[in-house]
């Protein structure tokens, strides 16, 4: 059996429908097309989502104020003070530099996913357990290839994001942000948060794309759609299913991500440590002495929407972009 994508083998395998456009391989693709239009949509889905990431960023960067008040209320300060331009600071820095990634991390995805789903069928295992685990893998080595690229373009963007704050250093442009940062630190400079983006994020992404694998095969075994069943259900049952496991898995891994990400945050941004370089303990340090354990959830708020609706609007998105590349009969 070949191997669907992440979101379209949990749909068809788990619940044993035979949908030939829930069941989209890599093979049936056009690899152009699939990433153009993926570039497009996914770069609007972004547009959409970016000012819950300045408002997440802010509040976890900034001392006091801001730190303390809802996510609503630092945005209505951020759109006083500065503007539409203010929620979308990094936007266009973002957009573009993300599309080489994108690729990366969407090919890698889908050919790990194959991989590992055709490799698990010599294992014991439910379909349903062999879904979720080449899930797994597939979200972690995406992790893994996509961090090299995605972690200094973070470091870039965020610097611009927090621009203006008591104590962060003003910008340019991306361009200035890296000659200020090599000409302090070097190259590595532009690496700070890798090593816990590596030992974090990549579990992180197995976690939710395990989440979205349970929570969709729970689902559609809720709404009667069982393994023998000739049952299919209609378009609008299989978007509704996707955007509900997306929002799911998006909750659930925010939940557990969010500490680290808030230290990870200000591990890249944040440069009043005193001597030496700044390091995850010293982080965590400054941050615990500030606000206690509950500094670990700043931002909470925000980071729980944007990862909410990415995953909802993600998922459905990408369903979409898959449909749209599907190469022509022959």
């Amino acid at each position: 059996m070949a191997a669907a994508t992440a979101a379209d083998t949990t749909d068809a395998s788990t619940a044993g429908l035979a949908l030939a456009e829930a069941n989209i391989n890599w093979e049936r693709l056009d690899k152009t097309k699939f990433h153009v239009i993926g570039a497009i949509l996914f770069t609007a889905q972004q547009g959409v989502l970016h000012p819950t990431a300045v408002v997440k960023t802010r509040m976890q960067v900034a001392e006091g104020g801001l730190s303390h008040m809802s996510g609503f209320a630092v945005f209505r300060r951020i759109l006083r003070s500065d503007g539409i331009p203010g929620v979308f600071r990094g936007f266009g820095t973002t957009a573009v530099g993300a599309l080489p990634g994108r690729v990366l991390a969407l090919t890698s995805l889908e050919v790990s996913k194959e991989m590992a789903f055709k490799y698990s069928e010599r294992f014991d295992m439910s379909e349903a357990s062999r879904i979720a685990v080449a899930n797994g893998v597939a979200g972690l080595v995406s992790s893994i290839f996509s961090s090299s690229y995605f972690v200094p373009l973070d470091v870039i963007c965020q610097r611009l994001m927090v621009q203006g704050l008591p104590g962060m250093q003003t910008y340019r442009g991306p361009l200035d942000v890296i000659n200020k940062v090599v000409r302090t630190e070097g190259l590595r400079g532009l690496y700070r948060g890798f090593g816990i983006t590596m030992l974090t994020q990549s579990p992180a992404s197995a976690l939710w794309w395990s989440s979205y694998g349970g929570a969709q095969h729970a689902i559609w075994r809720s709404l009667g759609y069982v393994n023998d069943s000739q049952k299919k259900p209609s378009q609008s049952e299989l978007i509704a299913v996707q955007a509900t496991a997306g929002t799911i898995a998006g909750a659930c891994s925010s939940i557990i991500t969010t500490p680290i990400d808030t230290i990870k945050t200000r591990l890249q941004v944040m440069d009043n440590y005193g001597s030496g370089r700044p390091s995850v303990v010293k982080t965590t340090r400054l941050l615990l002495q500030e606000d206690g354990w509950k500094g670990l959830y700043r931002g909470f708020g925000p980071r729980f929407l944007n990862m909410s609706l990415w995953g909802t609007s993600m998922i459905v998105t990408y369903e979409l972009i898959k449909r749209l590349s599907v190469k022509p009969a022959q």
